[in-house]
Formats: C-alpha cells, sequence, structure tokens
C-alpha cells in the first residue's frame, strides 16, 4: 500500500468498514485492501483520510472518445452505434499485458486532464449522437460510484451505459453496479488460476461468480473476451474447458470475443497472436455450441462476422468495425428465417463506422 505526503482529495466511498487496529477495509473488490490514515489501496485510487474512505477520481477522466460500440467489443449490442467512451485512472489487477498500462497502471493524477460531472458526460453523449456511455480504458470497478451515477444521469436522458471491465469485484456491490449497466463486456482472462495468480495479481473464481451473477440475475446484456497470449492461455485444453463452461453455466448465446494480444507492458518479449490462434479458439468455442463467437484485433471477415444459430447465414457481416451488410429487422430477428438474435437491437440506420473521435468536455 502506498502512503501519500499530501492530504488526500476525493469524495466518501462506499463499500468499507473499520477494523479495531485503526485501519479501515475496502470491500469493493477480492483484494479487500486494507489500510492505514494516509494510505493508498492497491488500485490507487480508493484512500484513508481522516479516518474514512475516499474515491480520489470522481469526476475526473483520462479523456473522452466517440468511438463504434463494436470496439468495446460488443458485437451483439446495438450493432453500429457510436458510443462515448472514457476512463480513469488505476486497476485493482496487474496484468503484466496490460494494453492500457499508461492509464490503469497510472500512479499519479497528471493524466487526469478532463473534469467532468455525471450530467456532463449524459449531456455530451446525447448532444454528440452516441447510443451509450462506456465506462473504458481502465477498469469501472475502482470507480464505481462515479460510473454508477454518471449511469443515473445517463438514463435520466435516454442514453444506454457500458461497463468495459475485468469483472474482479465482490458480488455484493457488484449486483448494485451492474443494476446500472445496460450491456457489459468482461474480460475472462484465462481460464485457469494459475494464470491469474502468476500475470494478473488475482483469481479466476470471483470473475465466473461475477459472470455468473451478471448474466442469470441482471438484465444487463453480457458478452466475454479473452486475449489469447501465445503459450500463456490458449492451449487447446484451456480453451475446450472455458468453452464448455460458458455453454453450461451461461449458455450459447452469450457472445465470446478471442482477441489478439500484442506484445506490451511486461510481456514485451512475447510474440503477437497469430490469425491461426484466434481461428482455432474460435473453431473450438463453436463446436462446444456457442452461437456467437468472434475474434479481434485482426482482420477476419469470418471471426467478425454475426451468424443466424437458425439457417447459418451471416445477419450482420463487418470488417474490423466497419458493418457491411446487415439483415436483421428492428426486433433483432433473422431476415433470412426470422431466427431471434440473441442481444439488444433497434432500428437500424447508417452505422457509424471505425473512426474515433477524441472529444473534451468540463463539468
Amino acid at each position: 500500500m502506498e502512503r501519500s505526503a499530501e492530504p488526500i482529495a476525493g469524495v466518501p466511498a462506499r463499500w468499507w468498514h473499520r477494523l479495531d487496529d485503526g485501519r479501515i477495509q475496502c470491500d469493493l473488490c477480492p483484494r479487500n485492501c486494507r489500510v492505514h490514515e494516509g494510505q493508498r489501496a492497491a488500485c490507487f485510487v480508493r484512500a484513508m483520510q481522516d479516518g474514512e474512505m475516499l474515491l480520489t477520481t470522481y469526476g475526473r477522466s483520462s479523456g473522452f472518445c466517440i468511438d463504434p460500440i463494436e470496439k468495446k467489443p460488443l458485437n451483439n449490442f446495438y450493432p453500429g452505434s457510436s458510443v462515448l467512451s472514457f476512463g480513469t485512472a488505476g486497476c485493482n489487477l496487474a496484468c503484466k499485458f496490460c494494453q492500457n498500462w499508461d492509464i490503469s497502471k497510472s500512479r499519479g493524477m497528471d493524466r487526469l486532464m478532463d473534469d467532468a460531472t455525471p450530467q456532463a458526460i449524459a449531456r455530451a453523449a446525447q448532444t454528440h449522437g452516441a447510443k451509450s456511455v462506456a465506462f473504458t480504458y481502465n477498469d469501472p470497478v475502482i470507480f464505481a460510484e462515479y460510473a454508477m451515477d454518471t449511469a443515473d444521469a445517463c438514463h435520466a436522458l435516454g442514453v444506454k451505459t457500458v461497463a468495459v471491465t475485468a469483472g474482479y469485484m465482490h458480488l455484493a456491490p457488484a449486483r448494485e453496479f451492474y443494476s446500472k449497466m445496460d450491456a457489459a463486456n468482461v474480460d475472462l482472462k484465462a481460464f485457469t488460476d494459475d494464470f491469474y495468480v502468476n500475470l494478473c495479481g488475482g483469481h479466476l473464481q470471483p470473475v465466473l461468480d461475477i459472470l455468473a451473477m451478471i448474466h442469470h440475475e441482471t438484465e444487463c446484456w453480457l458478452e466475454i473476451t479473452t486475449l489469447l497470449i501465445p503459450g500463456k492461455n490458449d492451449a487447446d485444453e484451456e480453451l475446450k474447458a472455458l468453452s464448455a463452461w460458458v455453454a453450461k453455466e451461461l449458455g450459447p448465446d452469450v457472445p465470446l470475443h478471442f482477441s489478439a494480444f500484442h506484445p506490451d507492458w511486461k510481456l514485451d518479449t512475447i510474440p503477437a497472436t497469430p490469425l491461426a490462434t484466434l481461428t482455432r479458439a474460435r473453431r473450438i468455442a463453436l463446436e462446444a455450441g456457442l452461437h456467437y463467437v468472434y475474434t479481434g484485433n485482426v482482420h477476419d471477415k469470418a471471426g467478425d462476422a454475426t451468424y443466424c444459430p437458425g439457417c447459418g447465414k451471416p445477419v450482420i457481416e463487418r470488417d474490423w468495425y466497419r458493418i457491411l451488410g446487415y439483415a436483421l429487422d428492428a426486433q433483432g430477428h433473422c431476415q433470412h428465417c426470422g431466427t431471434a438474435i440473441a442481444g439488444r437491437f433497434g432500428v437500424f440506420g447508417k452505422p457509424f463506422g471505425p473512426q474515433r473521435i477524441p472529444i473534451r468536455l468540463h463539468a
């Protein structure tokens, strides 16, 4: 735990309790950080000041962009729509392969350049025509209070909300958090506890518990992403076990994305994931009975497409984040055979496209 030399500023945090030895314990995630006065938790953004726990990044962002929803990645949630994306700083895991390490591993607030209230974020999304707001770049678990207040402000204006997260959270706060999310993409980083312990500083089971809770206890639309790292989590046996668990515990309609790793952070000597690995993983998941399996971070039209589980025809054809063909009605039924496609859909207009548009906004 880190101790600050200066007084810590922030807003009152939730989900903590006092200990008999004068410390306080954070009850937000399975790390259960116990901190003394002036110390920060492992995530860096939750800290003890004057005997209370504070969230130090409320209202402060590392930047705002308008993105395609497929970038989150969410392929079965209002395809072709745009999403206002933002994050803060810090993370409650310590993934050695983090692809946003400059934000998530930040130990300073210098990257938090944009100040914005929940209401300002909701208005910006509405002004820019974004269907939803995504809490992303770093994990929204650690700024849950800010994300939840922003979700309330968004819903008041008819804007949807999306969490892009590793899902490392205790069940009690998670039930509150995901009740305010319209969709989530959860990183299932691997299917062995050894991987989580040695490469992420966490454990597998809490993530599996969160996935089951989201799917079975909330209305939040769920998609899953696994970043395949050569030699670390891409063996057939592990991919079969992961796919079988999703099919059995969540069902065949939860989309699963296999994404390509590129060398970064502390795993910069491992080569990028070959396309063949992604297509092999996709084949294994399809053979396990999953209906919607995608490949990501590569150009792969077959792996980008959404196929009807009824007739087998493509109903959404994509190239990267660009939609090339769309054959669903407004209710999400296949126009070829009438089968309902799992997800959230509406009237399909002109797709947003692959562009990424940085924006600035102020409280």
